[in-house]
């Protein structure tokens, strides 16, 4: 059954890009496109697509307060941003407001491709450039939590070391090359640390560990 998407920029170019992008990898389909936040929303209702490749500033409504919506109204399409660097601070909105995941507009098509498939199974993905530059930059500059190790104290050491490499982008597979240790062994860490953070995804894991002090700009605490 193909994944079905949706497609949401203001530029007809980008748009156009993506879909061929998209439309040519078997088992993902491009179902609609939209020019702005409203038409997203829209076209969730109509054509029901799994996930929704957001940009962030558009006219009419806001990628981010589109992403808001979606997770209030249809909280089982997944929303994957795609962004560049000078959005910093729309993107981090956009990641409290609920998207599953962040992408550069200079990511390569296969990688566009794999983030898709990624959303879509349930897993969230952020861009490591995105992880150091954007949550380094918003969450450190925010006043840490008073009793932010209260938030870590169920975790084990392994969970603890799960979650440092999390926070610095790597992938089931890389975690498990890191700390020699299977992926389905990695993927249990990582459903541990959800759990106990009581979190719904990697991505809100990894503010977490900001926010709590485990990980500061120069480097874990």
């Amino acid at each position: 059954m193909s994944v079905r998407i949706a497609i949401a920029d203001d530029e007809a170019l980008v748009r156009g890009g993506f879909r061929a992008i998209l439309d040519a990898e078997p088992g993902l389909q491009v179902v609609a496109e939209a020019a702005d936040g409203r038409q997203a929303l829209a076209a969730v209702e109509r054509f029901a697509p799994d996930v929704v490749v957001m940009d962030i500033r558009m006219p009419e409504l806001d990628g981010d307060l589109a992403t808001r919506l979606l997770r209030d109204r249809h909280p089982d399409v997944r929303v994957l941003i795609v962004t560049t660097f000078d959005l910093d601070e729309y993107v981090y909105d956009a990641l409290h407001a609920g998207a599953a995941g962040f992408l550069l507009k200079d990511a390569r098509p296969t990688e566009l491709i794999a983030a898709v498939h990624a959303v879509a199974a349930g897993d969230a993905l952020i861009a490591p450039q995105v992880t150091r530059r954007l949550i380094e930059a918003f969450v450190a500059a925010r006043p840490r939590e008073p009793h932010g190790s209260d938030r870590l104290a169920d975790l084990s050491e392994r969970e603890r070391e799960v979650l440092l490499l999390l926070a610095g982008g790597l992938s089931n597979r890389e975690i498990a090359a890191e700390m020699s240790l299977s992926e389905a062994t990695v993927k249990s860490h990582v459903a541990g640390v959800l759990g106990k953070l009581g979190v719904r995804d990697r991505v809100r894991a990894v503010i977490v560990a900001y926010e709590t002090g485990l990980v500061v700009p120069a480097g874990p605490a």
